[in-house]
């Protein structure tokens, strides 16, 4: 790639004529070809609008924001697709939230409004990710000044789950003004907007006062690849009869509150420990069993070696292995702190296509009645080692209610996670707005 250029364009494999409308879509962060980690959201999307009939660019980053390298866009797993993919130029960035990642942003922001002055009049729609926050803000003014619709797809709240980590009177308010302004300017301007859930699609309402058709549509996943990469590896996981593993999935850093699930796992099994040298009937062991890596992983792994947790902490796995490891859980867990700004986060698919009881510490409203509503699960008080606890030992020893709960688990997946079946709503938005 030439390095002097703020993008690089991969041919358009069988280019249908111009009267099929073009599409944008626009994302920073996006699973492509061979790689390992990521989002499928905005890949899944391309393809189906592409096999819709629509002309598709996927413009995302020269910047893998997973494995924090820049990627070979040369490479033949980028070309060949029903979708065009437009590398626009980033710098990159080693955190996730540092200065350096906001450079990074507002350079790529740069670089995708000289990429839309290029290609002046090719778009009929723009249908872009926020955050980052000043790159979607790129995508609403080009569509203004266009005249196209432009459609926000809300996955997060910047600044909002910001102050989660930073939150200084006065100082955050300075620091945090421009992602606030770029979202307010993003919410003012878009014709129709899509929510990873019901809070984040209402989101925009507070910024502007004309109605705006906007829907759910939960970041979920293909359960029909779900099912293959558990089935494949499934001989991979060796489960000693008689545990009880309780499954993390995700990261390991601010939001997520794994502290709280070791010293969990730690009280039950001081608790079985006891009762069994009392000769007492005792649960099963329950074993926790974290699949994902972060920056809190060393600090993790020292707690449980310190309170004798019996917690496995696996590593970051290919996602049909993860899917296997859910498989052969007896539950999943949502950690999340308090503080949370984290509505439906991306891994409630997975759990529900697992089949198994999902235990929910995540604080948002709209999250904890659909637990209630649906029956998948069960509502925990965040960071309550004991109530946490309690919900653990209820399921370990009741089989009968975890397979009525993984039962309804797998039903809600099937019925609102699926991509192939829900991101159809998204399509059909777009044509309307077309």
């Amino acid at each position: 790639m030439d390095t002097n250029d703020s993008q690089t364009t991969l041919p358009r494999p069988g280019a249908r004529p111009r009267a099929a409308k073009r599409i944008a879509v626009v994302t920073m962060g996006v699973k492509l070809g061979d790689e390992t980690r990521g989002y499928t959201r905005f890949r899944f999307l391309s393809e189906l609008l592409a096999r819709e009939g629509f002309e598709v660019d996927l413009i995302t980053s020269t910047f893998q924001h997973w494995d924090k390298a820049q990627r070979d866009c040369s490479k033949p797993c980028y070309q060949g697709l029903p979708y065009r993919i437009v590398f626009i130029e980033e710098p990159g960035y080693q955190k996730n939230l540092d200065l350096a990642r906001i450079l990074s942003h507002r350079t790529a922001a740069k670089n995708l409004r000289a990429h839309f002055e290029r290609e002046a009049g090719a778009y009929d729609l723009i249908y872009a990710e926020i955050p980052p926050n000043d790159v979607a803000r790129v995508c609403a003014e080009w569509a203004e000044e266009q005249r196209i619709p432009f459609v926000a797809d809300i996955n997060d709240l910047w600044p909002e789950a910001m102050r989660m980590v930073v939150d200084v009177p006065v100082l955050s308010d300075i620091a945090f003004y421009p992602f606030a302004r770029d979202a307010r300017r993003v919410y003012q301007l878009l014709s129709a907007a899509v929510g990873t859930s019901d809070e984040y699609a209402a989101r925009p309402a507070k910024d502007r006062e004309k109605p705006y058709p906007h829907i759910t549509v939960y970041v979920g996943n293909d359960l029909a690849s779900f099912d293959a990469g558990a089935h494949a590896h499934a001989a991979e996981v060796e489960k000693p009869a008689g545990e009880v593993w309780a499954t993390y999935a995700g990261t390991l850093g601010a939001s997520y509150d794994l502290a709280t699930l070791v010293r969990a796992a730690a009280l039950l099994e001081q608790e079985r420990l006891e009762r069994t040298a009392a000769g007492q009937p005792a649960l099963p062991p329950v074993r926790v069993k974290v699949l994902g890596d972060g920056p809190d992983r060393a600090r993790l792994e020292a707690l449980a070696a310190e309170t004798h947790a019996p917690v496995d902490f696996l590593g970051y796995m290919k996602y049909e292995q993860m899917a296997a490891w859910l498989c052969a859980s007896d539950i999943t867990v949502n950690s999340l702190v308090k503080s949370a700004a984290q509505s439906i986060v991306t891994k409630i698919g997975d759990y529900l296509a697992s089949g198994n009881p999902l235990i929910n510490t995540g604080s948002s409203p709209e999250f904890r009645a659909k637990v209630t509503a649906d029956g998948f699960g069960v509502n925990v008080e965040a960071e309550n080692p004991r109530a946490l606890a309690d919900e653990l030992a209820k399921l370990a020893g009741h089989p009968s209610l975890r397979k009525i709960m993984g039962t309804k688990a797998r039903t809600v997946a099937e019925r609102e996670f699926d991509q192939p079946h829900s991101y159809q709503t998204i399509v059909d938005m777009l044509r309307t707005l077309l």
